[in-house]
């Protein structure tokens, strides 16, 4: 029912934004003086391996994703407002990082494999950022790395293809040895996102 899944979707926001925190040792966080946020279970609770679609049809896992440092982000390419304006946040977060010599990569993960083909979800990438990889996948596929990453989403009851879909908005850094290392909420700025990344990947 609609109100148990925006029930859960609630909870785990309480968890991620201010309910149970998790702390590392004393010294045991290399990345310690970076960290703005705490994950209910450490971040080792967010990410794992997945087998997505990339736009040329190829399944990818993560490892093939992820070589570089990654900004992360679970949407859609029919998003009417939200999607559009958090992804050219991290491309501009991109392009802020490469100007301080900081190559990292921006990754759109479709959670509408239903009509985000991976011809569709490689022109929306593109059209984002040229280094933009789009992902997609069948949707047990989907549902894999969504529930890796722990976000929410959910398809609207419609009677055509102009349906919506609800789902979580927070942008992933991912590092290509450590994995998850940190999360953004929507109210960050470009400017603030490549400072924070860039205090992870120097300590890496």
């Amino acid at each position: 029912m609609r109100w148990i899944a925006a029930a859960a979707a609630a909870l785990f926001l309480v968890l991620m934004m201010g309910g149970v925190w998790y702390w590392t040792r004393p010294g045991g966080d290399v990345f310690a003086d970076c960290r703005s946020s705490a994950v209910a279970g450490g971040a080792g609770a967010i990410g794992g391996p997945f087998e997505l679609v990339n736009a040329q049809g190829e399944t990818v896992t993560d490892a093939d994703v992820f070589t570089e440092p990654s900004l992360v982000y679970f949407g859609y390419t029919f998003c009417p407002d939200v999607c559009p304006f958090d992804v050219s946040r991290n491309a501009e977060a991109v392009d802020l990082l490469a100007e301080r010599g900081i190559s990292v990569t921006p990754v759109f993960i479709s959670i509408d494999p239903e009509r985000d083909t991976p011809e569709v979800v490689g022109d929306f990438a593109y059209n984002m950022h040229e280094k933009m990889i789009g992902l997609t996948g069948s949707p047990e596929q989907v549902q894999a790395a969504s529930q890796a990453y722990r976000t929410y989403y959910k398809k609207q009851e419609s009677e055509d293809e102009f349906y919506l879909v609800d789902h979580s908005t927070f942008t992933y850094l991912v590092l290509p040895e450590q994995g998850f290392v940190e999360f953004f909420r929507r109210d960050v700025t470009p400017e603030e996102m490549a400072e924070k990344s860039a205090c992870f990947i120097d300590k890496m």
